[in-house]
């Protein structure tokens, strides 16, 4: 049986930046325009999740994409 992974990898990091995606628009959406603080220190903080998540996806999946590249060029 085939070890899947580096698949399971790509598909994770792919799941996350979606749910990155999501979490931006869903919380943090679209800046006020003249906000109180209080709404601009909410804003940021949703902004900053989004962004963490977005970017550990982006990273698994390019971890994923590597190692797969990396270990089909050492297989031949």
């Amino acid at each position: 049986m085939k070890s899947y992974w580096l698949l399971i990898l790509i598909v994770i990091g792919f799941i996350l930046i979606i749910t990155g995606f999501v979490y931006n628009v869903v919380f943090a959406g679209i800046p006020y325009q003249d906000p109180p603080p209080e709404l601009v220190a909410r804003y940021n903080m949703h902004a900053t999740i989004a962004q963490t998540i977005t970017t550990t996806g982006i990273i698994t999946m390019l971890a994923g994409i590597v190692g797969s590249i990396v270990l089909r060029l050492l297989r031949r």
